[in-house]
């Protein structure tokens, strides 16, 4: 069997308190995107994992496929199976390429193995393996707060929109994003309201929270957003802890001749 997991953007992203489990409670939303990685799966005699592409390891107890596996088969004694994945989303960009693989790991093999995992049971097992992965089960809008694990789905569409991303290639640590943050509820219920509103007005309303970090550390970050403004686009913002930095615009924009030295990836929603 083989899937196309695909990513994310986060639409804002506010950090709102300190977990007692030391998480942090957050709120975003995730907007799924076509942008995609390639996961195949077979019945096999013993057990393998292969991987190609960006930040690939073919080490299996570093990977997290390999760990939403090994999930199911303590509870369900899988049988040994093959896996090969194509990763084409980076890594420690922003965008829950690790966490969509990890998903679609679990929905391949509930289907393969006819295990008769209801949606709502998947989103659990999904849950255990990383705060992004559950949203990867549905893969519609949602409204996310809590460390990543409460999804209220929205009712809203960026179809017929053209999206654009630039990674830099820089890795940007989750953990340490996390660490410099000081929390910061926003006033009332801004992020609903304001992504309800015309787009022009995001640019002002709609923040990433991690921008003023990962910016002042790497500059690079704040050059890109100011090109793809000047290029038109309508909104930019980087994509949860970064780096990945995304516009979206009703018009094509030419990324090539501005960002040659970088990962850019372009599509209509």
């Amino acid at each position: 069997m083989i899937s196309f997991p695909n990513c994310k953007i986060n639409i804002g992203l506010y950090i709102t308190g300190k977990r007692e489990d030391g998480f942090h409670n957050l709120e975003s939303i995730f907007y799924p995107i076509p942008f995609n990685d390639v996961l195949e799966i077979l019945p096999s005699d013993t057990f393998s994992f292969q991987s190609a592409g960006f930040n690939v390891t073919n080490s299996p107890d570093e990977n997290i496929c390999v760990k939403a596996y090994e999930l199911l088969k303590e509870k369900y004694d899988l049988p040994p199976v093959k896996m090969y994945l194509l990763k084409n989303i980076p890594s420690g960009a922003g965008l829950g390429g690790g966490s969509s693989n990890a998903a679609s790991t679990l929905s391949m093999l509930n289907e393969i193995f006819e295990l008769k995992l209801s949606l709502g049971e998947l989103e659990k097992y999904a849950e255990i393996l990383g705060s992004d992965c559950p949203f990867f089960i549905k893969n519609l809008p949602v409204f996310v707060k809590g460390r990543g694990e409460i999804l209220e789905q929205i009712n809203f569409s960026l179809q017929g929109k053209n999206l654009f991303i630039v990674h830099p290639g820089i890795h940007i640590s989750t953990k340490e994003a996390f660490a410099n943050m000081t929390p910061q509820k926003p006033e009332g219920n801004l992020l609903v309201q304001a992504l309800y509103r015309p787009m022009s007005t995001w640019q002002d309303t709609i923040k990433n929270d991690f921008e003023p970090y990962a910016f002042s550390k790497y500059p690079i970050l704040q050059n890109i957003k100011d090109t793809l403004l000047n290029l038109g686009a309508e909104y930019v913002s980087m994509s949860g802890s970064g780096s990945a930095i995304y516009a979206i615009s009703e018009n094509e924009l030419n990324l090539k001749s501005q960002f040659n030295n970088f990962t850019t990836w372009s599509g209509k929603l």
